[in-house]
Formats: structure tokens, sequence, C-alpha cells
């Protein structure tokens, strides 16, 4: 039995690209404009012993697997044309012929690629999910990969948030600003008043509210995001406003804050840790003070790891559920929720900002952290992307607001911020 042939078997309906294999077979239709190639007998052992997105990204990753007719920045064609392939268990027999074909070899996990972390219930030694000793583990394995990487992804915002875009036609960096901008006024943000920036990452929103005359504490728990934040606060000449710390946010003993913005943090702390997560908030809040929450969330309300792939090369521990849980959470603190609204189609267009951002700048990525970590970060990015369009995630901004004893918060009866 060919390669072509597994690949036949476990396939239900036709194939809308090819796919090629290094003994010459092949499937799929000639004309296809997109053809996946299985380059190794490494690449069928990754397939096999891996099914599903885990396989296909570990012999992708580790140069088993080639994408032709897209660049390796963004696949998201290739993954949009996978997206409809139905596959179906093997029977019995299948199996077995399955296991003649390929060998005994092949069904032995060959190791993954070095970019691959631990599988969560590996993690022991890094503490319990969601300890401070292994949230920083998690986060440093995400986000301290290089900041000049970052700088050539993300562009001169260094926003690796989902930006708000005015219209399709806006850049990226128009969104970007866009979104501090909508951050800034839903808090009702002022000269004078006091910001506290959770996961502030490189500043971004520490940086847009101290231009304003804010005073703004941020706290991230990666050193490089924190280096690299504090030389653009002092750069800027923001230093009497602005102080950013490499630090996790639940250290902050400072109370009395007039807002608090949270923008793709939530995402990192684990569905069960949210009662303690909004009453830290909470208790951090002047009376009448308010919180915006802006967090990747699922389109139900159960709570849910990411995928194996996602887990394991790019957000270790990652939970998901959605905005209604969130408000519940926040609710059940004594925060009122005033607002919410989803920005699910804004991500994927920021996803796809980001993909342009790196098939541009594909060689300085790749010599800055190796083709492997590369090609990971644009088939993160390009499925994403895929899973925002097709509803399988979405984004949600929640505002609260911290009400007096006796209901009072002092707000406008109506928003008061332009969308």
């Amino acid at each position: 039995m060919s390669i072509a042939h597994i690949v036949e078997s476990v396939v239900d309906g036709p194939l809308p690209l090819r796919v090629e294999a290094f003994d010459g077979s092949a499937t799929g239709p000639d004309e296809a404009p997109r053809r996946l190639s299985i380059d190794t007998p490494r690449g069928i052992s990754y397939l096999a012993t891996a099914p599903g997105d885990l396989g296909l990204a570990r012999a992708y990753v580790a140069g088993d697997l080639t994408v032709h007719g897209v660049h390796p920045g963004d696949p998201y064609d290739v993954l949009r044309d996978l997206a409809e392939v139905r596959f179906r268990r093997p029977g019995k027999d299948q199996v077995l012929e399955l296991s003649r074909t390929l060998g005994l070899k092949a069904l032995t996990p060959p190791p993954p690629p070095p970019q691959e972390s631990l599988p969560r219930w590996r993690r022991v030694a890094e503490g319990l999910r969601h300890s401070l000793t292994r949230d920083a583990e998690a986060i440093h394995h995400h986000y301290d990969v290089s900041n000049r990487f970052y700088e050539l992804v993300l562009g001169p915002s260094m926003a690796y948030t989902c930006a708000c875009y005015p219209s399709a036609s806006a850049t990226l960096e128009e969104a970007q600003e866009n979104k501090y901008r909508l951050v800034f006024d839903k808090l009702g943000l002022q000269a004078g008043d006091r910001l506290l920036d959770i996961g502030c990452g490189w500043g971004g929103m520490v940086r847009y509210a101290a231009r304003r005359g804010v005073s703004v504490l941020g706290v991230t728990l990666s050193r490089e995001q924190a280096q690299w934040a504090q030389k653009a606060v002092a750069d800027e000449g923001l230093a009497d406003l602005a102080e950013v710390r490499h630090s996790d946010y639940r250290a902050v003993t400072e109370t009395g804050f007039d807002a608090v913005s949270s923008i793709g943090l939530t995402e990192h702390i684990g569905v069960r840790n949210y009662p303690a997560y909004f009453r830290f908030i909470q208790a951090r809040l002047r009376t009448g003070g308010l919180l915006l929450n802006h967090c990747i969330t699922r389109p139900h309300n159960r709570p849910t790891s990411t995928g194996a792939f996602i887990d394991r090369y790019v957000f270790p521990d990652g939970e998901l559920t959605g905005s209604g849980r969130i408000i519940t959470e926040a609710q059940d603190v004594g925060l009122e929720v005033l607002h919410e609204e989803n920005l699910r189609e804004h991500y994927a267009l920021t996803l796809a900002g980001w993909c342009r951002n790196l098939v541009d700048h594909w060689d300085e990525c790749v010599a800055e952290v190796g083709e492997g970590t590369a090609r990971v970060w644009g088939l993160y990015m390009a499925g994403s992307r895929l899973g925002f369009e097709r509803n399988e995630v979405q984004l949600h901004q929640v505002l609260a607001v911290k009400p007096d004893p006796r209901g009072g918060t002092g707000l406008p009866l109506r928003p008061w911020w332009s969308a």
C-alpha cells in the first residue's frame, strides 16, 4: 500500500489539495493550486503517531512536510483547504494493513521538534497549573522569544492583542492605535487619573495613557517585555508618569486606582482562578473605578483547554471560556458589568496583518529565531485567523464598574465613548 493509498483510506470525500509523498505516490487533483508533500519517513511517523493538528504541526515545523503554493509565513490558504477535509476512522482490517505498510518503526513516535513544550501532565516540575512559577514559565515560553522578532511581526505598535479596525481599509497600525483609544475612552480616563495595566506586554497601553497625562503602572511576567517597555517609556520621556514592572500581577499591592485595563491576560490565568482574579481587580479599584477586560473567548461558556498544537507550541496552559462566564465571575465579586462587545472579526484582520509582516520580513525572522520557530508562528497565526473567521473563537471586551455600597457609580446614563 502506497502512502497515497493510506491518505485515501482515512479521507472521506474528495481532497481539495494534492498530497505527494517521498515514495512517489500522490493523490488529490492534479490541478490543485496547493500541494502538501510528505518528504521523509519521519514525517509519516509524526502524522501516524499524533493524528490531527499536533502531528501535522510536528512534521511541518521539523521540515518533513512541505507546503507548496503558500508562503510559510502565511499558510492560511492551505489550512482553509484542510479545514474542508473530512477524515474517517479506519476499520480493523485497514489498521492492520496500515501497520504492515508503515512498519513498526513508523508507528514509534519520533522525538518532537525542539520548539515543542512538554504536555500539560508532564509540567509538574514547574508547579501546579497556574502557580506563580508555572505561569512564569508559560509566559517565558511564548513571549521571551526575541524582542526583535516581535518588532518585525507586530510592527511599530508592538501590540500583541486584537486591534480595533475603524474600517476594513485601515492599516494594522491605525487599528492598534484605535484599540488603545477605545480602551482609554471606555475607561473614562483623564489627565491626573491612575491606571493599572495588568499583563501590559511591551507597554503600548501604558505609554498611550501616559502621553495623555495619566499615571500608569504596568506589570508583565515577561522579562524581555518589561525591559523593552521600560526603555520605550524612558525614550519617550514618560518616566515621571509610567512604570513597567517585571512582576506577576498578583504581587501588586497598591490600591485606589481609577481604572484597571487587562488586555490579553485572562487567557493565561485559568477559568478556576477567575474569582480570585476579579477579586484582586475589585480590591485595587477605588469606588466608582472602571475595569476593561479584553480577552479571547469561546462562543460557549464551558471552560476548554486550547488544542494540542497551541498548548505545546504557543500558549502552554492556556484556557478559554465564553463572555457569559467572564461576566458572571466579575459580577459575583461585586463588579457591575456595563457593556460588552465582540471584536471577533477584528482579530481575524489583525492576524492577517501579522502574517503579512512575517512574510515581508521572513528572512530576517528566520535569521533571528530559526526557521522552525518562524514556521510555528506562521502556522499559529494563520490557523488562529481561520478560527476567528469560522467563529470557533471570539474576542470580547467587558467593561465593569465598582459601585458604591448603595449602587451609585456617578457614570453617565449612556455610553460616553465613540465606537
